[in-house]
């Protein structure tokens, strides 16, 4: 029996399967935090590394994965999605082999940065992915677990690294790649690539085993195919897209989005969450702190997860980016009061525990997924090729400066002026998303585009309610 009622079981498990690469790069992401002390202070390696060797180690992995957010979406228009994300195995697998078995500092740079390119492209692949491959009613759940298992894997790389030596974590870490590559080899290639490769039985195909061999997919094709002959029909160039003033706009707000995402701090809180609880002497084992942060990470982001399509971006990220620079002024106050007496801190310790927790907690709930899963509505689809890499490989950009950087903005400014200074950016994006950010909750993606075009931002529940109209009308189409 033919029906048009498609199955979501699938669609998950295919989510998940894609979502192994965000564990395989939060896992990278974590290693820094427990290796750190081991590797510098401990010299467990058995040669010496410096703080500053220490700061490019941990900063190469981003530099890498800035570099690879422009040849993935070549890869993954010339071969397809989902081989381009199983070849990604490869540099992931061969930067843990140069850093598990490291004899210089040159090797585990290296390796750092091997992790970030493929870290760096499951940025980009994965979420395409995912999206490409589910249906409207739960694409944005779907496309929020990219984020979480990101969570998950940086959760994982912070328990694992309390209770192993940094080559026994970095052995684990190498198995996760490899488990990834053996369970997403049986899941389909997205059927939009094969639309656009004019392979429609494979795509056929591909919708019957996303959505169940009952389900009538033709549909579905024809709605595909037309949006691919819209596409071509509308194909501009790289300089023709940024004369468009939705495009320049776009640009304008997720740029500041990432911008604000990472020059918050979050890279030096979760690289280097184990130094700062060392630092800050709370009285709670370091590693434990760092554990309690990672879960709270997991736990916000699904959250996030739940309540991004009812609360809204915006709101989301107003409150993520103001409770983020209140975060990050409690640990500038807690460690100017310990660098000037520590005898005023004694019983102050549950201070920077606190502070991180909400950190964590805030950041995941707003500016960790969302700018992510903005990039994707803002953009038109005819330039999503040439400007939606632009958004990730900056990014990376911006977290590998502040990983490379924060050591001396200690070192400089004291860890008290380090967060002084993130936390006066913080504040300064509470005010980029007030004036300049959009409400994209229930507005179609034409309706964002008119806003976008228009050049001012009406209410929110103006736009709203056009989108719900426009949706209810596509709908009845």
């Amino acid at each position: 029996m033919v029906n048009n009622k498609p199955r979501k079981v699938p669609q998950y498990v295919a989510a998940l399967a894609a979502s192994g690469g965000a564990l395989a790069a939060g896992t990278f992401l974590g290693w820094s935090s427990p290796a750190e002390i081991p590797l510098v202070q401990n010299q467990e390696y058995g040669f010496p590394i410096s703080v500053e060797e220490f700061s490019w180690i941990g900063s190469m992995a981003n530099l890498g994965a800035s570099l690879m957010c422009f040849p993935i979406g070549i890869l993954m228009k010339s071969i397809g999605r989902r081989w381009a994300m199983l070849l990604l195995v490869l540099p992931l697998l061969l930067g843990w082999l140069l850093i598990i078995f490291a004899s210089n500092v040159a090797m585990l740079m290296i390796g750092r940065f091997l992790l970030g390119l493929g870290g760096g492209a499951f940025c980009i692949s994965g979420p395409t992915y995912t999206a490409e491959i589910s249906e409207v009613s739960i694409r944005g759940a779907l496309g929020m677990f990219f984020q979480l298992f990101i969570t998950v894997g940086i959760l994982f790389g912070y328990v694992v690294g309390a209770t192993v030596t940094v080559q026994q974590l970095s052995i684990i870490c190498s198995v996760i790649p490899i488990l990834f590559g053996l369970v997403f080899f049986f899941m389909p290639e997205s059927p939009q690539f094969f639309i656009e490769k004019n392979r429609i039985d494979d795509a056929s195909k591909s919708l019957k085993w996303l959505r169940g061999n009952h389900y009538d997919e033709r549909a579905e094709i024809e709605e595909l195919q037309a949006e691919d002959a819209k596409l071509r029909a509308e194909k501009i160039t790289f300089f023709q897209c940024f004369q468009q003033r939705a495009t320049i706009r776009a640009l304008v707000v997720s740029l500041g989005l990432v911008f604000f995402h990472q020059m918050s701090g979050v890279n030096a809180v979760i690289f280097y969450t184990t130094t700062i609880f060392e630092d800050a002497n709370t009285g709670l084992e370091s590693t434990a702190a760092t554990i309690i942060v990672g879960v709270i990470q997991v736990v916000a982001t699904l959250l996030a997860t739940v309540i991004v399509d009812k609360v809204g971006r915006r709101i989301l990220l107003l409150i993520s980016d103001f409770f983020m620079a209140v975060s990050t002024i409690l640990l500038a106050v807690y460690f100017q009061l310990k660098e000037a007496d520590p005898s005023q801190v004694e019983s102050l310790g549950w201070l920077p525990v606190f502070a991180l927790c909400l950190f964590i907690a805030t950041f995941s709930i707003g500016f960790g997924p969302i700018p992510w899963l903005m990039i994707g509505e803002l953009f038109a689809n005819n330039v999503k090729a040439y400007v939606g890499p632009l958004g990730g490989a900056f990014s990376w950009l911006f977290a590998f400066l502040v990983t490379k950087v924060f050591p001396n903005l200690r070192d400089a400014l004291g860890i008290a002026g380090a967060f002084w200074l993130f936390s006066g950016i913080s504040l300064v994006g509470t005010v980029f998303v007030f004036f300049i950010v959009p409400e994209t909750k229930n507005i179609s993606l034409v309706e964002v585009q008119r806003m976008l075009s228009d050049g001012k931002v009406q209410p929110i529940r103006d736009y709203n309610k056009a989108g719900s109209e426009e949706n209810r009308k596509t709908e009845s189409r």
